[in-house]
């Protein structure tokens, strides 16, 4: 048992655990009480004898510790010859802001999924495209009304570098599929297809990891569901009561009208999220939140929902996923950000919770591994949340100041930030 100071605190036995590549050595602590994150740190760093030194934070029991052992062994009841397992990983250093994107309109859905741009979709129906020097690359307008979100299609191709398809939902009724080109000769952007199902606002658009199918939610209470490929003849037609003024503007020859494959039918009013399952496990699942304050598990293939968890009074805004697909993350209008984990058999409510001072409106995870989430909020604020300990976030960074936060995308170190103050870059 190795003895870590001279400090005349009581001490406590301490075995250290890590996922990260700088293991210790199996061995027991004996943990000065008086002791905190910073000097525990240096216990880690002096131990491996790093050349550089890293910042740690500890995970207790599945809280972040922000105390004294000492403090936290009295809360806790925890008792004086019980060993604590105690994991170590490494800080997150304070968010730098890198560049801001202004805007004439609110932006309400951001992508940072082409590589070395940045898309927004925004409230004047404009789709936007701009490079990591903040240059603007393209500007097309797409809808007729307020574009809701927007995602990138990935291509089946990996040697297709230089165009890309833009599927974005709009106010206007309508979903749109737009090919964008950043080849040599100039950018350049074109409609190739419009989709028609909803009677009311589209409220979402997401697409599967392979690019074959996209799912589109609406006011309506329906999520449709749709390929990707582009039909040679129109599959919906135009109402007769359209006038022609609006037809021509609205529908040009060249954008073909798609109908959907399937509709999935189970909400009982606003749909405002609905994703693909992103685990290998659960290919042809997906999920869906809801005004009904529900979270859906769907066949996708046969249309049914197969699962349905009640959160009463908890009107939902935002859904996503973790990579590895075990835990769904719903935001709502109480301020909270409930967690699901997927893998409790019979789940039948949250099994976690953020809470937040003001309305969560977004959310992206972290595609790196570590068990990290942003979310974006009413109060112009972004926190970062480790799900491991959702007492408190990890660090928050304010966007702006009395303006709403609506959209948000994480790729890499990255996050892109879209809303009523444009869109800002931040490194995490």
């Amino acid at each position: 048992m190795a003895s870590s100071s001279s400090s005349t605190a009581p001490s406590h036995p301490v075995v250290f655990t890590t996922q990260t590549p700088y293991v210790l050595p199996s061995q027991k602590f004996m943990i000065p009480l008086d002791w905190k994150r910073y000097q525990l740190s240096q216990l880690i760093n002096k131990a491996l004898d790093l050349p550089k030194p890293i910042p740690f934070d500890f995970l207790v029991h599945g809280e972040i510790l922000r105390t004294s052992l000492w403090e936290w062994r009295a809360e806790k009841g925890v008792g004086e010859e019980d060993t604590l397992e105690i994991e170590y990983f490494e800080s997150v250093m304070p968010p730098q802001r890198m560049s801001e994107l202004p805007h004439e309109n609110w932006v309400s859905s951001v992508s940072c999924r082409i590589p070395q741009h940045f898309v927004t979709a925004s409230y004047d129906g404009h789709l936007r495209l701009f490079d990591y020097s903040q240059n603007s690359v393209l500007d097309t307008s797409v809808h007729q009304a307020p574009i809701t979100s927007i995602c990138v299609v990935p291509s089946p191709s990996s040697d297709d570098t230089e165009s890309r398809i833009l599927a974005s939902s709009s106010h206007d009724l309508t979903a749109c599929l737009t090919r964008i080109s950043l080849s040599s000769e100039g950018p350049s952007a074109s409609p190739i297809a419009s989709l028609h199902l909803h009677t009311s606002p589209l409220s979402s658009i997401s697409t599967d990891a392979s690019g074959s199918h996209l799912l589109t939610s609406s006011w309506d209470g329906l999520i449709g569901v749709w390929d990707t490929s582009i039909p040679d003849d129109h599959q919906v037609t135009l109402d007769r009561g359209d006038d022609r003024k609006k037809r021509r503007k609205t529908a040009p020859a060249n954008i073909k009208r798609k109908a959907p494959i399937a509709v999935l039918k189970s909400h009982t009013v606003r749909v405002s999220k609905a994703i693909f399952a992103a685990a290998e496990s659960a290919k042809g699942k997906a999920y869906s939140c809801g005004f009904d304050s529900t979270v859906r598990t769907w066949d996708v293939e046969s249309g049914v929902c197969i699962d349905t968890i009640n959160v009463p009074e908890r009107p939902m805004l935002n859904l996503a996923e973790t990579p590895e697909g075990n835990i769904l993350l719903a935001a709502s209008t109480d301020r909270a950000v409930s967690i699901f984990d997927l893998r409790v058999s019979s789940l039948s409510s949250s099994t976690g919770i953020m809470m937040h001072p003001a309305t969560p409106s977004c959310i992206a995870t972290s595609e790196s591994g570590k068990q990290q989430v942003v979310t974006g909020a009413y109060d112009g604020v972004v926190r970062l949340w480790d799900l491991r300990s959702t007492k408190g976030a990890v660090t928050s960074f304010r966007v702006w100041d009395g303006m709403k936060v609506l959209a948000i995308d994480w790729a890499g170190d990255v996050v892109g930030i879209g809303g009523e103050g444009g869109m800002e870059v931040w490194k995490i």
